[in-house]
């Protein structure tokens, strides 16, 4: 895979035309842990809270590996992502790598997770990276 198959899966298109983006996924995850109050959980029960806090906080964001990532979802959920992107696991995990902390970091930019419907915070996901 090339740098430009990669760059359309990690924004949206997929390799092969796919319509499923990372962006898709993140914000699937994200409504599978309950919204962002249950994916940092789920990343402090993980031994992630150092890095989910400098996310959150107004400082530089602590970079996560593919490794950990996949730690995080697990092997299958890991597959799973990379099927549907049309990528490999690695480059599944550090394309979520990349785009977590980022993603955390735009849903909390006054450094404390916002109050409010968790659905409207889900439906900019794109337009806050994008």
């Amino acid at each position: 895979m090339g740098l430009m198959d990669l760059a359309g899966a990690l924004l949206g298109g997929g390799k092969g035309g796919s319509q499923n983006g990372m962006m898709d996924v993140v914000q699937n995850l994200l409504q599978e842990q309950g919204g962002l109050p249950g994916l940092l959980a789920k990343l402090q029960a993980s031994g992630l809270g150092d890095q989910a806090a400098s996310w959150i906080g107004k400082g530089e964001n602590l970079p996560i590996g593919g490794d950990q990532i996949e730690a995080l979802l697990g092997s299958d959920k890991l597959q799973a992502i990379a099927g549907q992107l049309g990528l490999g696991t690695g480059e599944a995990a550090g394309g979520l790598a990349n785009l977590l902390p980022q993603v955390v970091d735009k849903l909390t930019p006054e450094g404390s997770i916002p109050e409010g419907n968790p659905a409207d915070l889900l439906g900019s996901l794109k337009g806050l990276l994008g």
